[in-house]
């Protein structure tokens, strides 16, 4: 396992654009003092790296959630003996549009649509969320009937048919007002082809309200009308809770000496705070995808297919891959089951994190998630009102984290409230001790994580024993060689920041721009020029937003499929467009991802491109100072019962350090859990590497 912070080699695009595409670059200072607070659903993490230092922090996520990033860096400065004014950049990564949508809290929005339009979000697809459920329910659209307005407007694929009336949108703008709409989704039929008409429309609406107005022609330049309108409509949705969020932190940290954050986007990149909040949508998985980029920047994947990262936090826990380096993006993603079509790291998340409630179904099943403790009150074992059972809980009655052992540096454990929570589960499931209840929500948590892990490495034909298993999160490296021996992956990496990895992402986090527009045409009578010329406007459009344009370099790419397919596959372009190595690059992706290619006549169907600023990962020393051995505990294990369980301080273990299970290594941030039959390797940044003695008998 190669634990150097080297950053992967990239493809960069020839200078055939525009002068400011480069051979690419970096903007970032590796030196200086940075910081990257990430907010979850329990806790609000915090990275500070001073020239080749780190330091970390972790206090309870607020219900505003800026106070507790402002108290975590105020924490982490004071940890580091600095002033936050000595803070030279800022990376930021939250969960307020997730929220927003999660808990419908977003704003009022209306939606203005082209005539007969005005139900696509409610008609959605035909495809039910089960197919063998008859009654299955499709969630309640973003935006109410009542709030859906229609335009008199034609445009095709070919270009506007009918313009818009001017007036009428005036007298719209009218109605909005009295409705008291707070944002404004535009999603006219066609727009991806000719946005003139609602180009037209938002200048109208933008001229006569005083509220956000998210148009997609901006927001999503692409076919498909469902996906766009709902793209669009969450965008609206969760825009002005952006907006002051975003606002309102940026005037605080500048109050405080402290520089604008630049705010993590989904597509695993930064952006400024104005690009955000014009583009709320983007923000929707920041702090997953921090975790993903903060994995592939702390562990190399040269000797492996490639990496599964899995961060379990207080939550929920996020599984996604990295292969050549890099992580794995999608457009075809869902939040609660809304389409979202931008960009963004493929992650797929599931209700079992450390703070997820256990519960006996109607049937008698124990069940743990989706329902979470949160922050407040939180697990039983954290003193503050909670009583209900959690997975936190059972790890505290199981061993894994002990009575003296200090969450977040600071906050001490009630182990006493964790077993009688654990002991009422038991008897409501007809268990025999508290002990029994814990072991089973163990169980059933991991076996949800590992279904979730299979769906990102089986079920789209990786095998997972080729991958090694990055754990993070508060409570991933507790739970992850448990999930390694049922996948059958036999090597687990924890990185030193692991309890704070998203955070650390941050800090690591390229900038990061995309656009795309939708073209449609056979491969075979496609113009080059005026693929070009198309090419030609995305590129300056994501350059317009870069902080060094000098500095980026630009990617670009094709969606294509067979004509007849309902689906595309992305393939890159590099140099000028030719339809020949287009179409070769097509087959050959078909091939690899089905199997087979065919004869049939190739579309292109979207033109992409990226422009990325590279970042500069910290430099991370690591020395330890011995004696890391703070004391032994009893522990049980499945398969091996109760064991003698050496506790170690990991900040302590010296690079070269062995580790023999079973042990139980502790941070302020995070637990480790190394089995019996496992043995971990302190490497040189403190990275520690987890492999597993098949031959020990148990």
């Amino acid at each position: 396992m190669n634990d150097a912070h080297d950053t992967p080699e990239r493809r960069t695009a020839p200078n055939h654009a525009t002068s400011a595409v480069t051979d690419g670059g970096t903007a970032a200072d590796p030196s200086g003092t940075r910081i990257g607070v990430d907010v979850g659903g329990t806790f609000t993490d915090v990275a500070l790296s001073v020239d080749d230092s780190l330091v970390t922090a972790k206090v309870p996520t607020t219900a505003d959630q800026h106070v507790g990033v402002l108290e975590g860096i105020a924490k982490a400065c004071e940890r580091a003996d600095i002033d936050p004014a000595e803070i030279d950049a800022f990376a930021h990564a939250m969960t307020v549009s997730v929220n927003a949508l999660l808990e419908r809290g977003g704003a009022r929005t209306a939606l203005v649509t082209t005539e007969g339009f005005r139900d696509v979000l409610e008609i959605g697809r035909q495809d039910r969320p089960d197919l063998y459920d008859l009654e299955a329910e499709k969630p309640d659209p973003l935006v109410p009937r009542r709030r859906r307005f229609e335009v008199d407007e034609r445009t095709t694929a070919e270009g506007v048919e009918r313009p818009v009336d001017p007036e009428a949108i005036r007298g719209l703008a009218g109605t909005l007002r009295e409705r008291d709409v707070e944002s404004v989704a535009i999603c006219l039929l066609h727009a991806y082809a000719d946005p003139e008409n609602e180009r037209r429309v938002a200048e109208i609406l933008r001229e006569e309200l005083e509220v956000p107005v998210s148009a997609s022609h901006e927001v999503l330049a692409e076919f498909r009308e469902f996906e766009r309108t709902s793209t669009t409509a969450v965008d609206g949705y969760v825009r002005p809770a952006i907006d002051r969020y975003v606002g309102r932190l940026v005037d605080e940290a500048t109050e405080r000496g402290i520089p604008a954050p630049r705010i993590m986007q989904a597509n695993g990149g930064t952006a400024d705070p104005e690009t955000v909040r014009e583009h709320a949508v983007t923000t929707t998985l920041s702090g997953p995808a921090a975790g993903v980029v903060g994995a592939a920047a702390t562990v190399g994947d040269e000797d492996v297919e490639g990496l599964v990262t899995f961060d379990m936090g207080g939550t929920s826990s996020d599984v996604s891959l990295v292969r050549d380096g890099e992580a794995e993006r999608t457009t075809d993603a869902e939040i609660d089951g809304l389409p979202i079509r931008t960009p963004m790291v493929d992650v797929n998340t599931v209700g079992a994190g450390g703070g997820s409630i256990a519960w006996v179904d109607a049937g008698g099943a124990l069940r743990v998630g989706p329902r979470s403790s949160g922050a407040e009150p939180g697990p039983a074992c954290y003193g503050r009102g909670g009583t209900e059972p959690t997975v936190t809980d059972a790890n505290v009655v199981l061993g894994y984290i002990g009575p003296e052992t200090a969450l977040g540096g600071e906050m001490t454990l009630d182990v006493e409230a964790a077993r009688d929570a654990l002991e009422r589960l038991a008897n409501e499931a007809d268990l025999e001790s508290a002990l029994e209840a814990a072991r089973g929500v163990y169980r059933v948590a991991n076996a949800t994580m590992t279904r979730t892990i299979r769906s990102v490495t089986v079920e789209r034909g990786h095998d997972p024993r080729e991958f090694a298993l990055v754990a993070f999160g508060g409570a991933g490296p507790m739970h992850a060689a448990a999930l390694a021996e049922s996948l059958e992956v036999d090597r687990v990496v924890v990185p030193r920041p692991g309890g704070v990895l998203s955070a650390f992402g941050l800090l690591a986090a390229d900038e990061s721009y995309d656009a795309a527009r939708t073209v449609r045409t056979p491969l075979a009578e496609a113009d080059p020029a005026n693929l070009e010329s198309v090419y030609d406007d995305l590129v300056a459009d994501v350059l317009a937003d870069a902080s060094a344009p000098e500095a980026a370099w630009v990617e670009r790419a094709a969606d294509c499929r067979y004509a007849g397919q309902s689906f595309e596959l992305t393939v890159p372009v590099d140099g000028s467009f030719d339809p020949d190595a287009v179409g070769e690059r097509f087959h050959a992706a078909h091939e690899r991802a089905y199997g087979y290619r065919m004869g049939e006549a190739v579309e292109v169907v979207t033109l992409r491109t990226s422009a990325t600023v590279e970042g500069a990962s910290p430099t991370v020393r690591h020395a330890g100072s011995g004696d890391a051995r703070i004391g032994a505990r009893e522990a049980q294990f499945p398969g091996y019962g109760a064991r003698e369980t050496a506790v170690y301080d990991r900040d302590r273990l010296e690079p070269g350090t062995t580790v023999s299970g079973p042990a139980v290594l502790e941070q302020a941030e995070s637990t480790t859990v190394v089995p019996p039959s496992w043995t971990g390797e302190v490497l040189e940044d403190g990275t520690l590497v987890m492999t597993q003695n098949k031959d020990q008998n148990q």
